[in-house]
């Protein structure tokens, strides 16, 4: 690996966990992506279970799209 395509890996890796951290810090702040319809909560005489299925489901979505478009980058 050439130290071209090691900088350039290095940015793109960047670029992703910046992208990934501004995502983490928008749900933290209330965008209502944590209580989505198929999120399962049972609460119950002092205990709670929360299920985030949906919330998973596009979680899982969403880094796919930007994992598939990092290595597609890479590959070029």
């Amino acid at each position: 690996m050439s130290l071209e395509q090691l900088g350039r890996f290095l940015i793109i890796f960047a670029a992703v966990i910046a992208v990934i951290g501004i995502f983490i810090f928008l749900i933290g702040k209330g965008l209502g992506i944590t209580k989505l319809p198929g999120d399962i909560f049972y609460k119950r005489d002092g205990w709670s279970v929360f299920f985030p299925i949906a919330t998973s489901i596009v979680i899982s979505i969403i880094l796919t799209v930007v994992l598939n478009v990092v290595l597609w980058l890479l590959r070029r």
